[in-house]
């Protein structure tokens, strides 16, 4: 794994003399926002899209890629992925862990993100796990292999955290060893205030440093209140610097936490999973929350047994921004076939269900201004398809990030086949080795 991501830094360093400048014609260009644009040409020039249209001339540094017979869609965009973290995605030991960050122990070495740029997708949310009522900070990340992680993470992006709901915070699906009692809360009674008291405490935390700055401006002798890491990010979410994505399932808890953010005054940026978001889907608009959902997930536990597949299409309809995501490694890599099926599902028009993927992903994100959508300013992360992304038939051809190819389909056939010769020739080795050392063996033997 390391010596492919080492293969593929060296194949993908940018021109140092010069822009990298690239041009793909002759194919149909998705942009998403702004309709389909048969035989279109998308410019980039550096890390950003220069020019997308028809008849665009190939500037006489460009790279050309023929696009002919196929289609070029903006990276996709999983809301809700755990690729890349080191170690557990759970810090268990208490109900409210905001204090940690998944962003301090995110690795380049899971192959799981090339074989996510395979399937077209280029940003992800990596999220904090479920264990926790409130977990731990989220990271927003883009799939860069080949590079060292600190280029992974996207700089500016919103800060993020992870709220749960259900059975994984009041470890229903688990139990502790005998004679060691279960940590609290042990309910959704408990879950809910949990919440609650974390936000009680977070506004007494910002109450007294209101007090001791209020005397510092007067010249009072003041002392400031004890610094607390987790009381600052509970503060920095009442200050709407942090958004919320909520793991949940239920319509009572979605309910639940919805008034509960109402009363303690902050917003739900995203509701994860939300698999029975369609009883309570204009509830959900009206607080302005959005949905990253699974389509065809459920009965894994019981409070996934309401799933419908409709659901995605039934939250669009009734004014929630939607998303589907992966909480997978596997589905992270096709997260456009989720999108296709809200069509039968729910009868959403092409252009709905590739937003899906795309622009509803970078717009709970926050960053609808740079990705999601093929348009000129917005940073080159695009996929080219050798069909309609739409189609189980179709795959990816080429993957771009920020202009960089960093998924070449061909160039990874040739490195299976020169990786599979190295293998073949390093195992011929050891068995030429193994014999000569066993004749060796024998001959010590007779000689003694």
């Amino acid at each position: 794994m390391r010596k492919l991501a080492v293969l593929f830094a060296f194949a993908a360093l940018p021109l140092l003399a010069q822009e990298r400048v690239t041009l793909i014609r002759n194919a149909t260009i998705l942009t998403v926002t702004s309709g389909t644009i048969e035989n279109g040409s998308v410019l980039i020039r550096g890390s950003k899209i220069a020019a997308v249209g028809k008849d665009i001339a190939a500037p006489a540094n460009a790279q050309v890629i023929d696009g002919t017979g196929k289609f070029v869609l903006p990276g996709i965009i999983d809301t809700h992925s755990h690729t890349g973290v080191e170690g557990s995605v759970n810090e268990i030991s208490l109900p409210n862990t905001g204090m940690v960050r998944i962003g301090d122990v995110m690795t380049a070495d899971d192959i799981s993100a090339y074989r996510q740029l395979a399937g077209g997708t280029t940003t992800a949310l990596v999220l904090h796990g479920s264990a926790n009522a409130i977990g731990g900070q989220s990271q927003i990340v883009k799939w860069k292999w080949g590079h060292p992680v600190s280029e992974w993470l996207v700089q500016g992006a919103p800060r993020t955290i992870k709220f749960a709901l259900g059975e994984n915070p009041k470890s229903a699906n688990f139990r502790p060893p005998e004679g060691q009692a279960r940590q609290y809360p042990a309910t959704r009674m408990g879950v809910e205030e949990v919440i609650r008291k974390s936000f009680t405490d977070a506004r007494d935390y910002m109450a007294s440093w209101d007090e001791y700055e209020a005397k510092r401006k007067r010249n009072e002798p003041a002392i400031p209140p004890r610094r607390d890491v987790l009381m600052d990010t509970m503060a920095d979410i009442l200050r709407g610097n942090i958004d919320v994505h909520a793991h949940c399932y239920r319509s009572d808890e979605i309910m639940m936490l919805l008034r509960l953010a109402d009363e303690m005054g902050f917003k739900i940026r995203e509701l994860q999973h939300v698999l029975e978001g369609y009883k309570v889907a204009r509830e959900i608009a009206a607080h302005g929350a959005g949905g990253g959902t699974f389509i065809d997930w459920w009965g894994y536990k019981a409070e996934a047994y309401d799933a419908i597949p409709y659901n995605p299409a039934l939250m669009m309809r009734n004014g929630v921004l939607t998303s589907v995501n992966s909480d997978s490694d596997e589905l992270a890599r096709h997260l456009n076939h989720d999108a296709a099926k809200a069509m039968k599902y729910g009868g959403l028009t092409e252009d709905e269900a590739l937003r899906l993927c795309t622009i509803n992903g970078a717009k709970q994100l926050r960053l609808d201004h740079r990705i999601g959508s093929i348009e000129a300013g917005k940073d080159a992360d695009l996929a080219i398809w050798t069909g309609h992304p739409l189609s189980i038939y179709s795959r990816v051809d080429t993957t771009m990030i920020e202009g960089e190819i960093l998924f070449d389909r061909q160039r990874d056939l040739q490195q299976r086949e020169a990786m599979k010769r190295e293998k073949e020739e390093r195992l011929k080795k050891e068995a030429d080795e193994a014999k000569k050392n066993k004749k060796d063996d024998a001959k010590e033997k007779k000689d003694a």
